[in-house]
């Protein structure tokens, strides 16, 4: 059986010879070859699959598993990649033949860091495929990439950040300024701070531990004002060892938590009178990291509290050669130069 579908074999006929025996005996050795992956079968397919039907199966299961960034994904598919690649095999694509794609859209006035998106939406749906077992992982080409140039790094003054924090006070959403308070005083990032839990939150030294983090699990130190402001907030809970941001019930989320405040946050922007193109919630960790450069603060200690990958021991190594397009690389080569 392969995904649900029966294969037929012929071992030989009874009237030749060929005992019951005999046929078990090669089912067990079909079903240890295709184990080992040297059985002669798409691996978990009947037929093997074109782009295009790769592409609408993986966003679907990106939704049905709740994945990331599913729309911007699926308008990189449908507008761009599925129209070049669809009719490809997805285990056909070829290195010359994703290096042809790129040379096609910078051509049509695309940019590096366009292209690159699409580029990693690419790579991730690969990946995706060796994990469900659509095509194995010795076909998946080289994803080409260039590096881009590096922009400026947007960081609030302390009168910005007041009336960034003001505008979100302001607002319809009782938890945005919260979010606004996290951003400003912890250096986390958007995700990490939608999924803190009260009992995570260790009041007493000041620390929230963050399990699920982009460069593994860490305890995440916080200031006395946003740790003050965290108590209050906790007494008014209904489940004080509950999530910080709960998920908003009327809107049915598939999360028992929040996973997006962009929305609110453009609200506060809008009302504090900053440009909504260069104020992002990314900006108020840059600004929080930027605050504790300005303070002296040494490079590890601002690693271990940001959360960087990589070390940032030496300015001089960024950005960094094996990822140059990395926000963190362009921020410490912004930051430390």
């Amino acid at each position: 059986m392969v995904d649900g579908h029966r294969i037929h074999r012929v071992v030989g006929r009874e009237s030749e010879g060929v005992t019951r025996e005999q046929a078990e005996r090669a089912i067990e050795s079909f079903r240890t070859k295709a184990r080992e992956g040297r059985l002669d079968l798409p691996q978990g397919r009947k037929a093997h699959q074109s782009f295009a039907d790769a592409a609408d199966e993986y966003i679907k299961r990106l939704e049905e598993s709740d994945g990331k960034n599913v729309p911007i994904k699926r308008r990189q598919l449908r507008q761009h990649l599925k129209p070049a690649l669809g009719k490809e095999r997805i285990d056909k694509l070829t290195e010359f033949g994703l290096k042809k794609y790129r040379k096609t859209r910078r051509t049509a006035g695309a940019t590096a860091a366009t292209v690159n998106r699409e580029m990693a939406t690419l790579s991730h749906m690969l990946r995706c495929a060796v994990t469900w077992r659509w095509i194995k992982a010795e076909t998946v080409p080289l994803i080409p990439k260039e590096p881009e140039p590096a922009k400026p790094i947007a960081v609030l003054t302390d009168k910005q950040s007041t009336a960034l924090m003001r505008g979100a006070e302001g607002d319809q959403d009782g938890r945005l300024w919260l979010f606004v308070a996290f951003g400003l005083n912890a250096a986390m990032r958007h995700r990490e701070i939608l999924a803190v839990r009260y009992d995570q939150i260790d009041f007493a030294s000041r620390r929230i531990f963050i399990p699920e983090a982009k460069a593994g699990q860490r305890e995440q130190p916080i200031t006395k004002a946003l740790a003050d402001a965290l108590e209050r907030q906790r007494a008014m809970e209904a489940d004080p060892d509950g999530w910080v941001f709960p998920a908003i019930i009327e809107k049915q989320a598939k999360k028992e938590h929040r996973t997006n405040m962009a929305r609110p946050f453009l609200r506060a922007v809008v009302r504090a009178g900053l440009d909504p193109d260069k104020v992002t919630p990314h900006t108020m960790r840059h600004t929080a990291i930027t605050r504790l450069v300005k303070a002296g603060t040494d490079l590890p200690t601002i690693q271990r509290i940001s959360g960087q990958q990589d070390a940032v021991d030496d300015p001089a190594l960024y950005p960094h050669p094996r990822c140059p397009h990395r926000r963190g690389d362009r921020y410490a080569q912004h930051a430390f130069s």
